[in-house]
């Protein structure tokens, strides 16, 4: 599990590769991530959008804004969770994703919070030792 803090909001992923739906003969690999947003502080706020950056291993680089996350623009009150899953897929057997995701408080202060850079890992990645 990836896990960050900013501004008293804990961010926690756990991604897993789904061999299931890959395909390596077609350069297509696929994972889910479960996401956890924990509000560990006093205010209440309201996630409004997020961004992606999404590397495979030859550095090709996919951004991805929108708003909400699946559908929806949580709103956390002290101690408070929310948890998602996704997927994303990559043309290589391994990569990583990190971002952010774009926050408000119930005065209307804006804020981002870190999404932890997370590792994509395949049983088809090659393995270097250094």
């Amino acid at each position: 599990m990836y896990s960050s803090v900013t501004r008293d909001i804990k961010v926690s992923v756990q991604p897993v590769f789904l061999d299931e739906q890959s395909d390596p003969d077609s350069h297509r690999y696929v994972w889910a991530y479960r996401v956890v947003i924990e509000n560990q502080g006093p205010r209440t706020v309201q996630l409004l959008s997020r961004y992606w950056r999404i590397t495979d291993s030859r550095g090709s680089t996919q951004e991805v804004r929108g708003s909400g996350v699946v559908g929806e623009q949580p709103v956390l009150a002290s101690g408070e969770s929310f948890n998602y899953t996704s997927g994303a897929p990559l043309a290589t057997p391994s990569g990583f994703m990190v971002g952010t995701y774009e926050m408000t408080d119930m005065d209307g202060n804006r804020f981002d919070i870190e999404i932890p850079a997370f590792s994509l890992d395949s049983p088809h990645s090659q393995r270097t030792v250094n």
